[in-house]
């Protein structure tokens, strides 16, 4: 008797970025957001299929910083990516910032 063994492959975690930008906000992102798509759809990433992103604006307030980010730790993205505020947001993250 011959038993066949099949083993179901496990769905691919789509990675995901968590992006704060220091401008723009909901209906305007601003060119870093712009320019960072730009820079994965360049890579083969296409937004929703194989790469997600958590965008988050301060919109021009810098003290709004520490709670996006905070946000976004609390999501667990894989990486977040900051444009401005970096000095405010570390203090949010065990990770090292670079």
């Amino acid at each position: 008797m011959c038993e066949v063994v099949a083993l179901a492959q496990q769905p691919k975690k789509i990675p995901r970025i968590g992006f704060v930008s220091g401008i723009g906000g909901p209906s305007n992102p601003g060119p870093n957001v712009v320019g960072f798509r730009q820079g994965l759809r360049d890579l083969g990433y296409v937004e929703g299929k194989n790469i997600l992103i958590e965008l988050r604006s301060a919109e021009g307030k810098n003290e709004r910083f520490p709670i996006l980010v905070g946000e976004l730790v609390q999501l667990n993205v894989d990486v977040i990516v900051c444009t401005g505020g970096i000095l405010a947001a570390k203090p949010q993250s065990k990770e090292t910032c670079i």
